[in-house]
């Protein structure tokens, strides 16, 4: 384990600079602002991913909820929207990234006391929250931190404040699950 970064990769690879990741995702953040006239996010690209399966099953349904109808109602296509090529883009860049670098293979990440079914579901769980929270909160972490972070606002600032906190509080609640 190296004392300048503390998390090891699982293939003992070394990851990349994170004050070069971070200038990178500063300029990536940058380009989104000046070609879109939006930030960054993730859970609107998913959100609108499973609207666009919900309208295939259950168009009827789509028809009748008025937070449905803006993205699909009628012969709206929810995935003509920037937001899924971003999430589309986000996946298959981070997913090179890992081919490019030698890091991508199939693994559960988990500590010694937990079994992989009970971290997949805990996985599965967290997922779950954080995008209903995200719907309705109207927009993720990353969106919230990020991009309002970048523009200064001071809600994003205080959510990211609160997030770090709640973070370590549920860390420090749960470590013994995970150690």
């Amino acid at each position: 384990m190296s004392a300048r970064f503390p998390v090891t990769p699982s293939t003992g690879k070394p990851y990349w600079n994170p004050y070069l990741g971070g200038i990178m995702l500063g300029v990536v953040l940058f380009i989104a602002y000046l070609i879109t006239g939006s930030g960054l996010g993730a859970s609107g690209g998913m959100n609108r991913l499973l609207v666009w399966v919900q309208d295939a099953l259950m168009p009827e349904h789509v028809d009748q909820v008025p937070y449905l109808l803006k993205m699909a109602g009628g012969e709206l296509n929810p995935l003509k929207n920037w937001i899924v090529y971003l999430t589309i883009g986000t996946i298959a860049g981070g997913f090179a990234s890992g081919l490019l670098s030698g890091r991508s293979h199939w693994e559960t990440n988990k500590g010694p006391q937990i079994g992989k079914g009970t971290r997949w579901i805990l996985a599965f769980i967290g997922g779950a929250l954080m995008g209903y929270g995200a719907r309705l909160a109207r927009g993720c972490t990353s969106g919230q931190i990020l991009s309002g972070g970048a523009v200064m606002s001071t809600g994003s600032w205080l959510m990211m404040i609160g997030v770090f906190g709640g973070a370590y509080l549920l860390a420090y609640s749960f470590r013994k699950t995970w150690n």
